[in-house]
C-alpha cells in the first residue's frame, strides 16, 4: 500500500513560485506513474503532471513551460516546481501513484492518493 504525503502549499501573488513535495511510502517493489492533481472549489479535479519510473513527463495543456514535476528516488520523493503561477492556479494540490502497467500518459486510474496541500494565487 502507497502512502502519500504532500506539502508546501501557500499564498502566494501571482507571478510567483512555489514547489510542491510528495513523500512517498509503502513501495512493494513495481514501477509507480506519479501524477499531482489540483482541484479549485466549484470544479472537478484535473490532472496537472506525471512523471513514470524511468523520468519521462507529461503535463495539462495549462500548465505546460510553468510547472516541472521531477523525482528523487534516493529521498521518495515527487516534486511539482510550479512557476509563474497565476490566479486560475489556485487549488486543493493532490498527489497520487498507479501501477506503471495502466501507463503514464493519462491521468486515469490513478489509485493511491494523498490529503492535498492548498495553494492560493492572489492577483
Amino acid at each position: 500500500q502507497v502512502q502519500l504525503v504532500e506539502s508546501g502549499g501557500d499564498s502566494v501573488q501571482a507571478g510567483g513560485s512555489l514547489r510542491l513535495s510528495c513523500a512517498v511510502s509503502g513501495y512493494t517493489g513495481r514501477s509507480y506513474c506519479m501524477g499531482w492533481f489540483r482541484q479549485a472549489p466549484g470544479k472537478e479535479r484535473e490532472g496537472v503532471a506525471a512523471i513514470d519510473s524511468d523520468g519521462s513527463t507529461s503535463y495539462a495543456d495549462s500548465v505546460k513551460g510553468r510547472f516541472t514535476i521531477s523525482k528523487d528516488n534516493a529521498k521518495n520523493t515527487v516534486y511539482l516546481q510550479m512557476d509563474s503561477l497565476k490566479p486560475e492556479d489556485t487549488g486543493m494540490y493532490y498527489c497520487a501513484a498507479k501501477s506503471q502497467r495502466f501507463g503514464c500518459s493519462t491521468f486515469t486510474d490513478f489509485g493511491a492518493w494523498g490529503q492535498g496541500t492548498q495553494v492560493t494565487v492572489s492577483s
